[in-house]
């Protein structure tokens, strides 16, 4: 089940939209900001359907 995240950016500060999948358990994933594309770590807490927790690491 996708659920929608609100992700900081590590590297300029701005705020931007993903998705978690949260059909298979906590994980980890290095996406590029939306905003000014520096690579960072996204790692999200979560149960199916619901999302504990969101740690955003520079990569």
């Amino acid at each position: 089940m996708l659920v929608e995240i609100q992700v900081p950016c590590p590297h300029c500060g701005e705020i931007f939209t993903s998705t978690a999948d949260t059909s298979q358990g906590d994980y980890s994933t290095i996406e590029d900001c939306q905003v000014c594309c520096a690579p960072m770590t996204i790692e999200v807490i979560c149960e199916p359907g619901r999302v504990d927790e969101v740690r955003v690491n520079p990569a």
